[in-house]
């Protein structure tokens, strides 16, 4: 299965040159640092003109391995709720980055509610999005991806568990990347002030208050889900603290302050 791109030429460029020249000019230049390896990162995925500076200094600031495990949100409500692929390529302007089958399998095998499916995939954006910064900055990777449409948290969790044993049985590093923007359409100020109470609970590696702090307090975060599961997995992997790197929101593009959308990037180590 060769899964094509759905949003080249509307979030990114789809010409190959201009794509690249677009990743150069996001990174500046920059390479993935040397040294201990991320254990995991938040990156936004909004259109790489309001969002992609903060992905771009996200990647950079950790080392990358070889292989993902991508988290994302349902955005399209296709599919089930929680969804994988395990086999296949998924094509960018850039390539063609291949599935990693065997980690895609393993945690499918340990998660009850994770299922094989192409449909919660075909046209969500926040995955896709994410793969020519891999390519660009590490070139020939490997990923497994994951999409997240429920809420219910004993479901998250099991994903995160499930993620942790596949990833600590594996002999090779793998970097776990959560897809999630923040606050959606609220003033500036709001989202920096909403936003900030979640980034607090990635930071302090809490799932289960990540997940009420963003539903007590109405944050319009698109990918708690993700993010959730994706903390229960550095918890149990023992990781030992979240960094944030950078933050922002689209009125700083837009010129427009009353109607925002946030942007968090997250490294855990």
């Amino acid at each position: 299965m060769i899964r094509r791109p759905a949003v080249a030429g509307r979030f990114y460029p789809s010409d190959p040159e201009a794509l690249r020249r677009d990743l150069v000019a996001l990174t500046r230049g920059r390479v993935p640092l040397p040294g201990p390896r991320g254990m995991a990162v938040v990156v936004p995925h909004a259109g790489y003109i309001y969002s992609g500076r903060i992905a771009a200094a996200t990647y950079t600031a950790v080392r990358l391995p070889r292989r993902a495990a991508i988290l994302c949100p349902n955005q399209t409500g296709l599919g089930e709720s929680i969804a994988v692929n395990d086999e296949g390529e998924w094509e960018t302007p850039l390539g063609r980055v291949p599935v990693d089958t065997p980690l895609a399998r393993a945690i499918l095998q340990r998660c009850r509610q994770a299922r094989v499916d192409a449909a919660a995939h075909s046209r969500e954006h926040s995955l896709e999005v994410q793969l020519p910064f891999l390519q660009h900055l590490v070139g020939h990777v490997r990923f497994v991806p994951i999409c997240v449409g429920t809420l219910h948290l004993p479901d998250l969790l099991e994903l995160g568990r499930a993620v942790a044993e596949a990833v600590a049985d594996d002999a090779e590093e793998v970097l776990l990347i959560v897809s999630s923007d923040m606050s959606h359409y609220v003033p500036a100020a709001v989202a920096d002030e909403q936003d900030h109470k979640a980034i607090e609970r990635m930071l302090a590696i809490d799932p289960e208050g990540l997940h009420r702090v963003v539903l007590r307090e109405d944050i319009s975060m698109c990918g708690v889900a993700p993010a959730v599961a994706g903390l229960e997995a550095v918890r149990r992997l023992g990781a030992g603290r979240g960094r944030l790197v950078a933050y922002g929101h689209s009125g700083e593009t837009t010129g427009d302050l009353q109607s925002v959308v946030g942007y968090a990037g997250v490294a855990i180590t």
